[in-house]
């Protein structure tokens, strides 16, 4: 994996990511298909909104199919018929997320199954074993997802334990031809993701995330965190912030230089009815929208937007309707790889600050019904997407 920076503007990056599978245009966003699929959409529709990438995860698949079955039967691409690049979390999060089921250990983490209650070891080793098996991409190395609100001593103990982690994960990803992302931690506190960068730079990564945000600070804490990490990491490598998030939080990271993103946000609103539009987000499930007979978003060239108004979707949903659920979804990844292709022609023309304002503006001002807060969107955590 390669990573060329073609263009910055302030501190936003435009850029591609090289892999054997295809390139990934950054910023980008990945569609989450937790469980070896974007749910409600086939993978040519994922592609077709102009998603590079996708992202699998590596607890999921552990448990359901298995990661030996998926690598019998030819690995994830050809498993879910996806050609493109994947990208698969470690899990950590995931088994971290279980709380009471789980037992923190050096070694790694002993969780239950949120599927049948049985009992499973994840390590460092492990979590590249199933990812070899799986055949992702993009690896990530295996860390412990640091509590919100953690004391600075508890969080310096998960951040160091994470970095012990990563130096495995590295051991154990060996002469793997796939790119290995290192995970930085370290809570809001900038000493110690400043530790937790240069740990990680002395063990060398293909690119580095950024952990231990959106889990309950809010947006102004993440903001004020990554003023800082962004630029604690390898500015010749690609940044991706774990798990967020809200089109406004993408905005504003973009311009504090993150290039990748993940979030279970615009599918899992699309299935329960809420769209993303240029004048902010609607809930379809509003009597408001009976017989209105506009599109979703007269700005959007998607299929549904095309094709049925929000009347005819709002009777869907209402009538929980599988139609429904593929339209809105199909909707909303439209909605956030638009944002994206906006991003990057914004940066590469030296007009992203105007873009960003005009953009924020519009969305903020038109929010009918606005997207409760949560404390990770990606938050899989033991159930699906």
């Amino acid at each position: 994996m390669r990573f060329t920076l073609h263009a910055t503007d302030g501190r936003a990056r435009r850029g591609t990511v090289h892999t054997p599978r295809g390139d990934i245009a950054t910023p980008a966003f990945m569609p989450v298909g937790t469980a070896a699929t974007v749910k409600a959409m086939r993978p040519a529709e994922v592609r077709a909104s102009g998603a590079d990438i996708i992202l699998g995860n590596t607890y999921h698949l552990m448990l359901r199919p298995g990661a030996e079955r998926v690598a019998r039967l030819g690995g994830l691409h050809a498993f879910m018929g996806w050609e493109r690049p994947i990208l698969t979390d470690s899990g950590g999060y995931q088994v971290m997320s279980l709380g009471d089921l789980t037992k923190l250990s050096e070694a790694g983490v002993e969780f239950a199954s949120h599927i049948d209650g049985s009992r499973h070891m994840l390590t460092p080793e492990r979590s590249m074993d199933i990812q070899r098996l799986l055949g992702s991409d993009i690896v990530m190395a295996f860390d412990e997802c640091t509590v919100a609100g953690a004391d600075e001593a508890a969080a310096e103990a998960s951040m160091l334990r994470s970095m012990r982690w990563a130096a495995r994960s590295k051991a154990a990803h060996g002469d793997s031809p796939h790119a290995l992302f290192g995970i930085q931690q370290g809570s809001l506190y900038p000493d110690q993701r400043a530790a937790s960068a240069q740990a990680l730079t002395g063990i060398g990564f293909d690119g580095y995330a950024i952990g231990g945000l959106a889990v309950g600070e809010g947006q102004a804490a993440m903001f004020a965190c990554l003023d800082y990490a962004t630029g604690q990491l390898p500015a010749d490598k690609p940044r991706y912030l774990m798990g967020v998030g809200k089109p406004d939080d993408i905005v504003g990271a973009v311009l504090r230089g993150v290039d990748m993103f993940d979030c279970v946000l615009p599918t899992r609103s699309g299935r329960n009815g809420q769209a993303f539009t240029s004048a902010g987000p609607i809930n379809l499930r509003n009597a408001r929208f009976a017989e209105d007979q506009r599109p979703l978003d007269a700005d959007c060239a998607c299929p549904a937007c095309r094709g049925w108004s929000r009347a005819y979707v709002h009777h869907l949903i209402r009538s929980q309707e599988i139609l429904g659920a593929m339209l809105m979804t199909e909707h909303n990844l439209w909605f956030y790889q638009r944002l994206m292709a906006g991003l990057r022609g914004a940066i590469e023309a030296g007009a992203v600050e105007t873009w960003a304002s005009s953009f924020l503006g519009r969305y903020g001002r038109g929010a009918i019904d606005a997207v409760p807060p949560s404390p990770r969107f990606r938050g899989e955590g033991g159930a699906a997407n």
